[in-house]
């Protein structure tokens, strides 16, 4: 075998041949992973924004009271450019409701996964609905208000995320009375969920708004107790 100098040199004097120069540099390209990440993050920001003025108003007008052009302007584009985002203002109101849906029984199962004891489970289940009703206030008012102006298809999977979302709660309870009937702890929970998802909205509505460092912790507390209370009948 011809050693590296000696190949190189029988390259370089043949007869006829010549040194090609090198080839300069290709200029660098623009990482396509990194700007399909880019555009998609931008994406993702416009449709928040589009879902969080679609909240913001349909809770102040209804739903049947806001177009597309609202939304846009809300969100700061167009009212055409809504379109690449939803194919009409159901579908808004559709994403929006099944988004928070999902994040409700996603967290909820997350709280219930991380805590083995019952009792801590629940508290940590209670807090989670509070940090909800306070931060996302006007999504509990769209849903009361506007459910009905979904699709059947769509109502039908809001209904399915909010029964799981209940069931989580019904397990946790479970634990902490075993002898207590799966159809009263649905109650209970319920019951509760009425609670601190008026509260917020009754309070800012009916005069000057409570700030949450005095709400959460009310809230918690009267949640907790309605949840754990003991029935008592008189015969």
């Amino acid at each position: 075998m011809p050693s590296t100098d000696a190949a190189a040199a029988s390259s370089t004097t043949q007869p006829g041949s010549a040194t090609r120069p090198s080839s300069p540099p290709e200029p660098a390209r623009p990482n396509q992973s990194t700007s399909t990440t880019q555009r998609s993050r931008a994406k993702e920001n416009r449709r928040q924004a589009l879902l969080s003025a679609a909240a913001s108003l349909f809770a102040l007008h209804g739903f049947s009271r806001v177009s597309l052009e609202d939304l846009g302007a809300a969100a700061g584009v167009s009212g055409p450019a809504v379109y690449r985002h939803f194919p009409g203002k159901q579908a808004v109101l559709a994403d929006l409701l099944v988004t928070v849906s999902q994040e409700l029984l996603d967290g909820g199962r997350r709280v219930a996964a991380e805590n083995a004891d019952p009792l801590v489970a629940l508290r940590g289940l209670v807090a989670f609905q509070v940090d909800f009703a306070l931060g996302k206030p006007d999504v509990i008012r769209v849903q009361d208000r506007d459910f009905s102006c979904l699709s059947d298809e769509d109502q039908e999977a809001v209904r399915t995320l909010q029964r799981s979302y209940v069931e989580v709660w019904v397990e946790v309870l479970a634990g902490l009375r075993p002898e207590t009937d799966a159809s009263e702890l649905r109650m209970r929970a319920h019951a509760t969920f009425g609670l601190i998802n008026s509260t917020p909205h009754s309070v800012r509505s009916h005069g000057r708004k409570m700030a949450s460092g005095t709400a959460r912790p009310l809230l918690e507390s009267m949640a907790l107790a309605a949840l754990l209370a003991d029935c008592h009948t008189n015969h």
